[in-house]
């Protein structure tokens, strides 16, 4: 939750990250907290609160803070959370505790002899009274929340997503917090959370009296409503479910969708397969951040109602012709993900093997052009109900989206199998713009046109998508680095596939002319074992300062996306503008090491502690 921003009050918004580790400190005394708690409440409330509040603006509002207590910089992080738990205090009131998470740290058990085991959700607990734990998740229990005794990791995310929760409230460390709580925040989720007293990973501690205090929050109607995404989050998930997939997306061929041990059966229909291949796809894993993007783009210039309480009724209004289009954007990109799979030999996708290794190259290269006719047909359906001209404008934009994708691929692809592995920075964000960029820009258009006419929009929204595309792609490609558990489950997978990086290119430029030669000889060196190269290639991609550069290229393209989102209107638009900054340039994990990675599934049961 905390960001390099500038604190001279001038409200110049700045989000480069820096070290962060002596902005975690904790106040010492009981006494001390529940002076600067009991300021951010009355700080808080005299806050509007129609719109989450930015970490920018947190930042600011703490450090006058810290400054008027005569306090130090190093509780700037701790007392982030406070403000933050107190701005949501009456929207987390206004729901009910069963439809609260709470959420707890494995660290608050006892380290020896704790009898709980650990399953794909968190600890197990058992409930023996030897910790604080069961205290805490009896209370929460008895009231109706949902418990969950784990890190305040991406599942949290998709359990909201999941429409289980609408608010979280839980105790974590700083660190935890920072890395969890501030998409959470960013998306307008209720969120409180009480900060450990420490971030020792071993029989840490917590001021128990705030956590009662926090659980018992009582349910009473709220006197304002705080503006969040999560109707449009779910709504953009909620496409692919299966039966509302079904429904909107009805398929022609009903048959070879028999499952054997998670695999179509391609010979109960040989005709179906293909279908059924397509929408088993379509219907797993993602982040559904391209329909996201038109759903929200299309709420936001006809009033942004579905932001607003009430806001699922809203999305459920709609015409089908408006999911459709945004469905299609989705249905092209799973189409790109099945082929460039094949073309960069990936193994897996969303955890699983990618189409490709399951039922062979032939079958997942049919599969990828099945969704492109599939995304085509979702609009060109809609003359009805959207209007002719609208349905032919809107295929025009996905027209141009997917040939520019083709050519960014296409120049990948060219430089990867050729010998020359020259590569200058310049070149290689060129072909992200062309890459990654359309995408993003398919998506705002078709919510713009589906709203009315683009006009004026263009251009900025154009120059949005492109910087946000290319800082998503960089993103990605640091991401690489530590490993993820979104579509590779090791580090290093881009210069193991010889792609063309930024990364790449920034070391072949920082380097000496021997160190320059040593790159260029070890990646076309196969005899050498995989591990062995990456770890020299770490070595001299650190030697070239290249991590850090390539986070200064964000910054330079995060700072273009601010200045679009700073001078547009309306507000509405502006305010999604800033969300997106904020959730789909998301830091990566530190490259300094690889990270082993483990991928987890979400089921509501496990959850459910009634």
């Amino acid at each position: 939750m905390i960001t390099d921003s500038d604190s001279s009050g001038s409200g110049k918004r700045t989000t480069r990250r820096r070290k962060t580790a002596h902005l975690k400190s904790v106040p010492p005394t009981l006494e001390h907290r529940q002076r600067l708690q009991q300021r951010c409440r009355e700080i808080a409330a005299g806050l509007d609160k129609s719109s989450p509040l930015s970490k920018d603006e947190m930042e600011r509002i703490c450090r006058r803070l810290l400054d008027e207590q005569g306090d130090p910089e190093g509780y700037l992080g701790w007392t982030m959370v406070v403000l933050a738990s107190a701005f949501w205090r009456d929207q987390i009131a206004s729901i009910p505790p069963s439809r609260r998470l709470f959420l707890l740290p494995h660290c608050l058990k006892h380290a020896e002899g704790c009898p709980a085991d650990y399953d794909e959700f968190g600890l197990d607990c058992k409930t023996c009274g030897a910790c604080s734990i069961a205290d805490f998740r009896g209370m929460a229990e008895e009231m109706g929340y949902r418990v969950l005794v784990a890190e305040g990791s991406p599942i949290v995310m998709k359990i909201i997503v999941s429409g289980y929760v609408d608010a979280i409230v839980g105790v974590a460390c700083l660190n935890v917090l920072e890395k969890a709580i501030d998409k959470i925040l960013a998306a307008g989720i209720p969120c409180m959370a009480v900060p450990l007293l420490s971030s020792d990973c071993r029989n840490t501690s917590v001021d128990e009296q705030w956590v009662l205090d926090m659980i018992k929050v009582p349910h009473v109607p709220a006197t304002e409503t705080t503006r969040t995404f999560v109707h449009l989050m779910r709504a953009s998930s909620k496409l692919f479910d299966p039966a509302h997939l079904e429904r909107i997306a009805p398929r022609v061929r009903s048959a070879g969708r028999i499952e054997t041990s998670g695999k179509t059966d391609l010979t109960a229909d040989p005709i179906g397969a293909t279908e059924a291949i397509a929408y088993d796809f379509l219907a797993k894993g993602g982040k559904h951040s391209r329909p996201f993007i038109t759903l929200a783009v299309y709420d936001a210039m006809t009033g942004g109602a579905a932001t607003l309480p009430g806001g699922e009724e809203v999305v459920a209004g709609w015409s089908d012709g408006v999911k459709r289009t945004a469905m299609s954007i989705e249905t092209f990109h799973k189409a790109s993900l099945v082929h460039d799979d094949i073309e960069d030999d990936d193994r897996f996708r969303y955890g699983e093997e990618a189409v490709h290794v399951r039922y062979g190259v032939p079958t997942a290269i049919n599969v990828g052009d099945y969704l492109v006719g599939l995304g085509y047909r979702l609009v060109s359906r809609e003359t009805r109900s959207l209007g002719a001209d609208k349905v032919a404008d809107l295929l025009d934009l996905l027209a141009d989206a997917h040939q520019r994708l083709s050519e960014g691929q296409g120049a990948e692809l060219i430089w990867r199998d050729g010998r020359d592995k020259q590569l200058k920075p310049i070149d290689a964000l060129k072909i992200y713009a062309l890459k990654t960029s359309p995408a993003f820009e398919a998506a705002f258009f078709c919510g713009l046109r589906l709203a009315g006419e683009i006009g004026a929009y263009a251009e900025p929204i154009r120059t949005f998508a492109r910087n946000l595309g290319v800082a998503f792609q960089i993103l990605n490609d640091l991401k690489d680095w530590a490993g993820d558990s979104d579509n590779k489950l090791s580090a290093g997978g881009d210069i193991v596939g010889g792609r063309p990086t930024v990364l790449w290119a920034l070391a072949l430029e920082g380097v000496g002319p021997s160190e320059r030669q040593e790159l260029l000889d070890l990646i076309g060196d196969a005899s050498k074992p995989i591990a062995q190269k990456l770890q020299r290639f770490r070595q001299l991609y650190r030697q070239a300062d290249v991590f850090d550069k390539a986070e200064r290229l964000v910054e330079k393209h995060r700072q273009r996306c601010q200045a679009v989102a700073e001078a547009i209107e309306p507000v509405e638009l502006r305010r999604l503008l800033d969300y997106l900054i904020e959730v789909v340039l998301e830091r990566p994990a530190d490259q300094s090491a690889p990270v082993e990675v483990q991928t987890i599934s979400i089921s509501p049961l496990p959850i459910v502690s009634t």
